[in-house]
């Protein structure tokens, strides 16, 4: 090869290295800005997990809504019986014993939500965590002991796969509950 050649190849080359260098630069710095970008929203969740208060208010108002129409229905067909009938014997004790179940079904309730508002914000913040370590290579169980989590909580995707979620929780509650009751009206 010539010495004309061999500079041109060398020229070409050096094009080649610059132009795949720029591009290298450019990836670098899309990859640095998204990663500030999530860093900083995982850092969010990890320090704000689960519902707002808010959504929290939100779903224990319809959860306990849904409990008390229920039980106002069971009511309403009691005094629709006694008004039918004119028979009042019983009467008092069913209320009673509406009235106690749905007190017991409203604090079974309430519990429920306060462990799924609780198992959501460890779930958040196990997944910030995860995220957060993907991103700088980090080990989750590291970031996990420097915020005194327990590395076996760590285990996200087992966790997010159960099927725990509050409204599976309140259909199963309230319809066993409700399932027993029409022996009451017999």
């Amino acid at each position: 090869m010539g010495r004309g050649a061999q500079a041109q190849t060398q020229q070409m080359t050096d094009q080649q290295l610059a132009q795949t260098n720029a591009l290298n630069q450019q990836l670098l710095g899309q990859q640095q800005s998204l990663g500030n970008q999530v860093g900083t929203q995982y850092q969010n969740i990890v320090n704000n997990p689960g519902y707002s208060a808010a959504t929290q208010a939100a779903i224990t108002g319809q959860s306990q809504g849904a409990l008390a129409s229920a039980f106002d229905s069971l009511q309403q067909s009691a005094n629709n019986r006694v008004a039918r009938t004119g028979n009042s014997a019983g009467y008092a004790d069913l209320t009673d014993e509406l009235a106690r179940q749905k007190a017991s079904q409203e604090a079974t309730t309430a519990q429920q939500n306060q462990v799924n508002f609780a198992s959501t914000a460890m779930q958040q913040q196990m997944s910030a965590l995860q995220g957060l370590s993907g991103l700088y290579g980090v080990d989750a169980n590291l970031l996990g002991k420097t915020l005194g989590i327990p590395s076996q909580l760590l285990n996200v995707r087992a966790n997010a796969s159960r099927p725990s979620g509050f409204f599976s929780s309140l259909g199963s509650s309230v319809g066993g509950t409700l399932g027993g009751l029409p022996s009451l009206f017999m």
